[in-house]
C-alpha cells in the first residue's frame, strides 16, 4: 500500500483493520459459523457469532472471524466484527457488502470481492443462529416473507411493508450442483445473494437458511425413487407441503412472528363452505358435523393462469392458518407494474420454469447422474404386446407422452403405460388414454367428500368436473375413486390429484 493511500482517511481505516483485526481467530463458545470463498477464489472467510439467549432481540454478544488469502479478506472480516458486535439479530441481518466496504472507507472494485465474501459468511452464520437458537420476543406486526429473488416474492415483500408490517426476508438455499445454472435456479447461492440485495433495497432484514440436507432427503431422494419405480411425481407438492414452508414457519416463530407471506398465487378462504353450497350434494355435506368449517381452506388465485393452489395442496390446515398470500387477488401484469413503480430491478425478470434442482440440467441427465438410472434399452409395445421399437430406459417416459418415441406410424402414438421392472413402454392412440374414472391413494379430505365437484391432475392443467364414488368423510383415506363427468386423458401415476369444491381446495391424493 502506498504512503499516500495509507495516510488518507479511507486508507487509515483499512490499515487499522489490517494491522489490528478485531476478533481474528476467536470462536465464542456455542457460536454458529458461516463460511464463504475457498479454493476457487483463493480467499476464505469464516464468521462465528453467539446470541444472548436472555435478550428479547437476540443481541449478538460475541463474534469472531478467521480469514485466509489477500489482506482485504482479513480487513473485511474485521469490519464485519466491528459492525455486528452488540447488534440485535435483525439489525445485523440488514448489513450487506456495501456496509462492510463502507466500514473500511471504501474498497476498490478489485477488492470488493472480499466484502461480498464477508457478507456471505456473516449471513450464513446469522441464518444458522436464527434457525437453531433465536427466541425473539413476539411481535404481532412482524411478518416473515419468503424471497426467491424473483419479481413475485419481491412484490409480496413490498406489499407486506406497505401494509404497515415489519417485513423480514428469508431465502432458502436448497440445492447446490456444479451442473446447474445458478442464475436460473430459485434456490442456489446466487439466488440467495440476489434476494438479499432486494430485501436490503426495501430496507428489510434478510436471513438465508441452508436447507440442502433436508431438501435432498425430503424431496430429491423421493423424486429419484419414484422415477426408479416408474412413477411421475411432483416434487413441488412435497417440498411445499413437508419441507420448505414448514422450515420457514418454524423460523418465523423463532423470530417472534406468527405469519409467513409468500409470492404464491393463491388465497386463504375467509369463508366457510356454506356460502358455496349450491347443489343438493354440497348442502348435504354442510349438514355433517365433521365439516369443521372453522379450519381454513386453500382457495384458487384470482389469476387462473398463474394459480398455484395445486402445488400448495398438501399444506396442513395449521400451516395454512399462518400463511399470507399478498398476490392471491392480483394478476401478473399488476405485479410487474408495482415492481417497476418501486424501481425493483427484477420487474421484468423471467419466471423460473424448471424444477429448482434441474435448472439448466436435462431431466434424463439428472436422473442418470443422481439416480443411478443409466440407459437400459427395452421394448416399446403396442396394447396387444407386439414390439414396435426400442427405448433407452422406461424411467425416462411418462403416461401421455407423444414426442421422443422414435416411431413412425399412420397416426400419432402416445405412452399408455410404463413398467420399469419389465423395462417396457406401452403405446397406443390418444383414444386409449381417455378414461372416466381416476383412482387415488393416500388421500386426505378436509371436508366431507360429497362437496367435491372437480379435480386437477396437473399443476397448470384445467379442472375436470367430477364426483367421489361412495361415502367419504373428512379425514385420511387409503384410496378414493373419482368419477369424471366426461372422458379425460389418463395422467401418469405418482402425480397429485387436487380436489376442489368450487374454487376451494378440499382434498388431495396421489394418482395410483
Amino acid at each position: 500500500m502506498s504512503a499516500t493511500h495509507a495516510s488518507s482517511p479511507q486508507g487509515e481505516r483499512l490499515q487499522s483493520h489490517l494491522e489490528h483485526p478485531l476478533g481474528r481467530g476467536q470462536r465464542p463458545a456455542g457460536a454458529f459459523t458461516g463460511a464463504a470463498g475457498g479454493a476457487a477464489c483463493g480467499d476464505l472467510i469464516r464468521v462465528s457469532l453467539a446470541l444472548d439467549d436472555a435478550d428479547p432481540d437476540g443481541r449478538i454478544h460475541q463474534v469472531g472471524f478467521d480469514a485466509s488469502g489477500c489482506g482485504a479478506s482479513i480487513a473485511a472480516g474485521s469490519a464485519c466484527v466491528a459492525l455486528v458486535r452488540g447488534t440485535p439479530l435483525l439489525d445485523a441481518a440488514k448489513l450487506g457488502a456495501g456496509d462492510i466496504a463502507a466500514e473500511l472507507g471504501g474498497l476498490a472494485p478489485a477488492k470488493r470481492h472480499a466484502a461480498e465474501l464477508a457478507a456471505d459468511a456473516l449471513h450464513r452464520a446469522l441464518g444458522a443462529a436464527a434457525r437453531e437458537r433465536a427466541t425473539l420476543a413476539a411481535n404481532p406486526q412482524r411478518t416473515l416473507v419468503a424471497m426467491s429473488g424473483g419479481v413475485d416474492s419481491a412484490v409480496a415483500a413490498l406489499l407486506v411493508a406497505r401494509a404497515g408490517h415489519q417485513a423480514v426476508g428469508v431465502t432458502l438455499e436448497l440445492w447446490s450442483d456444479p451442473e446447474n445454472d445458478g442464475e436460473a435456479s430459485c434456490c442456489s447461492a446466487h439466488a440467495v445473494r440476489g434476494a438479499r440485495a432486494l430485501a436490503h433495497k426495501l430496507g428489510m432484514a434478510h436471513l438465508s437458511i441452508d436447507l440442502r440436507a433436508e431438501f435432498r432427503a425430503g424431496v430429491v431422494e423421493h423424486w429419484l425413487a419414484d422415477h426408479a419405480a416408474g412413477l411421475t411425481p411432483n416434487p413441488c407438492v412435497r417440498c411445499n407441503g413437508h419441507v420448505r414452508l414448514d422450515a420457514m414457519l418454524e423460523l418465523a416463530r423463532r423470530l417472534g412472528s406468527e405469519t409467513l407471506a409468500t409470492g404464491h398465487y393463491a388465497r386463504v378462504a375467509e369463508r366457510s363452505l356454506d356460502s358455496d353450497a349450491t347443489s343438493p350434494a354440497q348442502q348435504a355435506a354442510q349438514a355433517r358435523p365433521e365439516r369443521a368449517g372453522h379450519t381454513p381452506l386453500l382457495q384458487a388465485a384470482a389469476d387462473e393462469r398463474k394459480d398455484q393452489s395445486y402445488v400448495l395442496a398438501a399444506l396442513a390446515p395449521e400451516s395454512l392458518a399462518r400463511l399470507r398470500f399478498p398476490l392471491g387477488a392480483m394478476h401478473k401484469p399488476q405485479v410487474r407494474a408495482l415492481a417497476e413503480q418501486a424501481g425493483l430491478a427484477v420487474a421484468r425478470k423471467r419466471d423460473s420454469q424448471d424444477l429448482c434442482f434441474l435448472a439448466g440440467t436435462r431431466h434424463s441427465d439428472f436422473l442418470q447422474r443422481h439416480g443411478a438410472l443409466g440407459a437400459r434399452p427395452g421394448a416399446i409395445l403396442d396394447a396387444r404386446g407386439r414390439v414396435l421399437g426400442e427405448h433407452a430406459g422406461a424411467h425416462a417416459y411418462t403416461v401421455g407422452q407423444r414426442h421422443g418415441l422414435g416411431l413412425s406410424a399412420p397416426a400419432p402414438l402416445y405412452v399408455l403405460a410404463t413398467d420399469t421392472h419389465a423395462n417396457t413402454v406401452t403405446v397406443g392412440p390418444r383414444q386409449s388414454l381417455l378414461a372416466r374414472e381416476l383412482s387415488v391413494r393416500e388421500a386426505t379430505l378436509h371436508r366431507d367428500g360429497r362437496c367435491v365437484d372437480s379435480v386437477r391432475v396437473r399443476a397448470h392443467g384445467r379442472r375436470f368436473a367430477c364426483t367421489l364414488r361412495g361415502e367419504a368423510g373428512a379425514g385420511a383415506h387409503a384410496s378414493l375413486a373419482i368419477e369424471l363427468q366426461a372422458p379425460a386423458e389418463r395422467t401418469a401415476p405418482g402425480q397429485l390429484a387436487c380436489l376442489y369444491a368450487g374454487d376451494l381446495v378440499v382434498g388431495h391424493g396421489t394418482i395410483a
